[in-house]
């Protein structure tokens, strides 16, 4: 896991004491997910299904403590992020922020009294996406398929879109796959974790990232910028995003994608993504399923070509 040491520095001795000792259980080390700081209440881990609650009590002076140490003591400098309400660490952690929002001109300029940080753990599953290559792979034309990959929060998606980018973008030469330039739109930077501009994730040799950016705008500015062959965007939905992915595909240039859902018809709520589907501007819709393990697929939609219209596969 990576520099989850320098995670836990960041906490007071007391809490590290305690910290370093639920650690010491192997199968928490290994599924930590999130660590849950609220002022004046216990501290929460989050390990795969698992809560424990550590009974330390952080009070305001610490979670600003906290704070300026994953800032390297400039709070000022990570402004931008903090606004965005999280802060991205070497490694590709993340830290969630809440508290006292201070708008101005219907923007977050700030946010005051912090009151809680969530240290969300990153954690990269090299290989997860292989069960689904040869739904999203249209390895005769050397490309890809406009895909959707859809779930309820917590299902893996995001995991599993990284891994993709990754082999997308690297090739496979096992299956003769030549790698792709990949456009990928990080709006919350969960995706490649920039530290600094540079990607913590692996997310491929051939893969150029913008972060921190609205995902429609982003998109735009790939296409017109680094000619991708590919766009690649986590947790779509708006009608902003809907039409950037129309005039990307419209443009010759292929698409993988996420959006929250269960089904079908849950897509299709949404009016921009119904519209999106009901053009069979998608060529793949992959459903996870949440209920086993993170990242597997439940079912398949693709495109009948004479009938037009989404059938199982």
């Amino acid at each position: 896991m990576n520099n989850l040491a320098s995670i836990i520095k960041a906490f007071p001795v007391n809490l590290q004491n305690l910290l370093n000792q639920q650690l010491s259980d192997t199968n928490i080390y290994n599924t930590l997910e999130e660590i849950r700081i609220r002022v004046s209440k216990p501290v929460i881990l989050k390990a795969g299904q698992t809560e424990k609650v550590i009974s330390y009590y952080i009070n305001p002076e610490e979670i600003l403590n906290i704070l300026q140490y994953i800032c390297d003591n400039s709070i000022y400098s990570y402004q931008n992020q903090i606004c965005n309400g999280y802060i991205t660490l070497p490694g590709g952690h993340r830290v969630g922020i809440t508290g006292s929002i201070v708008m101005k001109e219907n923007k977050i300029i700030n946010i005051n009294y912090i009151s809680s940080l969530n240290f969300r753990i990153s954690r990269q599953v090299i290989g997860c996406s292989t069960k689904i290559l040869k739904y999203v792979l249209d390895a005769t034309n050397n490309t890809v398929y406009n895909t959707l990959m859809i779930s309820k929060p917590g299902a893996g998606k995001t995991t599993l879109l990284r891994d993709l980018v990754r082999k997308v973008s690297n090739g496979m030469d096992q299956i003769q796959f030549k790698g792709l330039t990949v456009g990928l739109v990080d709006e919350r930077g969960e995706l490649a974790a920039c530290y600094k501009g540079i990607p913590q994730n692996d997310i491929g040799i051939r893969t150029d990232v913008l972060d921190n950016v609205p995902k429609a705008m982003g998109m735009k500015m790939l296409i017109r910028s680094m000619s991708p062959s590919v766009i690649v965007a986590d947790e779509i939905g708006s009608k902003e995003d809907c039409d950037a992915i129309e005039y990307a595909i419209c443009s010759g240039i292929k698409g993988i994608f996420t959006a929250h859902g269960n089904s079908l018809e849950d897509l299709k709520l949404n009016l921009e993504l119904k519209k999106l589907i009901e053009d069979n501007l998608f060529e793949r819709l992959i459903f996870l399923n949440d209920k086993s393990m993170k990242g597997e697929i439940d079912k398949v939609y693709g495109i009948d070509k004479i009938n037009q219209e989404y059938i199982l596969i």
